[in-house]
């Protein structure tokens, strides 16, 4: 079933009734063809909306609410994914994945060997782009809300940000072995903010992973292989949605 996202404003408790406006209105009418009756999912990224629609018109949809749930769906812990900016469209790729596989919020990193250097004049056009991967990922995915993918920072700042966590991990070839990652992973049960650090092609410096110890995130294996910039966030997600998802 089509699931689309509203904000809460667009929500009519009173009248049962749900107002879509904007390009879902194009989509939902122009590219699905959905009509009367058609019943649909609504998120406003706390509920969910089980709606059918009543009238699907140019310029907006009205959407009757049929029944509402608590999404049950979502990690019970905020995971933050600090991505070293990547060669060519390999991002999209990450934030499409990571999206699937329950990310929070994605913030694109400039550190020291990234070769990629985003033009700020074009720097927003990129994020609108990569954020409405992320939006189209989410309805895929089933999600209830919408990843936000951050304007890209400095590392010293991803730094800063890590300080207001509960905990943050960065995958590197020299940490210590297997049981360590292990036994760090299972430490983050019951953490309700998770960063993970993933450098660019080329990788952290030392400097940088010293730094990053200094501000509180462990260094972990991902195990004897070279990973890919574009693999090993996808891994470190994988590993921890398998480990904190609930029952």
């Amino acid at each position: 079933m089509q699931r689309f996202f509203v904000e809460p404003h667009q929500i009519d408790g009173d009248r049962h009734e749900i107002h879509i406006t904007g390009s879902d209105v194009n989509h939902i009418v122009n590219v699905l063809r959905m009509k009367k009756d058609e019943e649909l999912w609504i998120s406003d990224k706390e509920k969910e909306y089980h709606c059918v629609i009543e009238n699907a018109g140019e310029d907006e949809v009205l959407l009757h609410i049929l029944y509402v749930q608590e999404p049950d769906y979502e990690l019970q812990n905020r995971i933050y994914l600090f991505q070293g900016l990547p060669k060519a469209d390999k991002m999209e790729l990450i934030i499409q994945k990571a999206v699937e596989l329950g990310v929070y919020e994605i913030v694109p990193v400039a550190t020291k060997r990234a070769v990629v250097k985003l033009d700020p004049k074009k720097e927003e056009k990129k994020r609108l782009r990569w954020q409405s991967i992320a939006e189209s990922a989410a309805k895929q995915a089933g999600r209830a809300l919408i990843p936000q993918i951050a304007t890209c920072i400095t590392f010293e700042k991803a730094l800063r940000m890590c300080n207001g966590l509960d905990a943050a991990l960065i995958p590197y070839e020299k940490a210590e072995g297997m049981q360590h990652a292990r036994d760090q992973v299972r430490a983050l049960h019951g953490k309700h903010s998770i960063g993970i650090f993933i450098g660019p092609e080329g990788g952290f410096e030392e400097s940088e992973i010293e730094a990053a110890r200094a501000a509180g995130a462990i260094p972990i294996t991902l195990g004897h292989r070279i990973l890919r910039t574009e693999t090993a966030g996808l891994t470190m997600l994988s590993i921890l949605m398998f480990e904190l998802e609930e029952d």
